[in-house]
């Protein structure tokens, strides 16, 4: 989780500043080169600047590159931010509804019913994701979290 988070300043530090709008009018390959410098953003530094390449567009031409816009735009509720993150490239149901946990928990945005669209991310006191995680301790506990869900996962799967 460490070394995901720390991509945004790993471009910002090679790109002068961290700009949706500069990043979606950059060539695709070009800002694949980027994201693989060594050390690279991602293990998988071609998918995912290809990735950050798509949502940065996506986020010019549906938000003005306002990513906030995604839960201000309209006063929406907690339904409508999951559809809008659903929305975005590279969001699944499941990072929809994480990022909805991290607006609510950490972030302070809670639009009526944020709780119920996250789902089980939104539980009062959980310890499952990134959401969760608010120091050394609670990334700990996520961690001993995911790698229990891994074993009944795979115990099921066994069966």
């Amino acid at each position: 989780m460490e070394t995901a988070f720390a991509g945004p300043k790993k471009i910002a530090d090679r790109l002068g500043r961290l700009d949706v709008h500069e990043i979606a009018e950059m060539n695709p390959d070009d800002f694949v080169a980027v994201c693989a410098q060594p050390p690279a953003v991602h293990r998988f530094p071609k998918s995912m600047g290809e990735r950050i390449h798509s949502l940065c567009a996506y986020l010019v031409e549906h938000y003005d590159g306002d990513a906030t816009a995604i839960w201000t735009s309209g006063d929406p509720d907690g339904k409508e931010v999951l559809k809008r993150l659903k929305a975005l490239p590279g969001y699944g149901d499941q990072k929809a509804r994480i990022f909805l946990a991290l607006l609510g928990k950490q972030v302070g945005v809670e639009p009526k019913g944020w709780r119920e669209a996250a789902g089980a991310y939104g539980d009062k006191n959980s310890r499952r994701s990134i959401a969760d995680v608010v120091d050394q301790q609670t990334l700990l506990e996520v961690r001993e979290f995911k790698k229990a869900a891994k074993a009944a996962a795979k115990a099921a799967k066994e069966t």
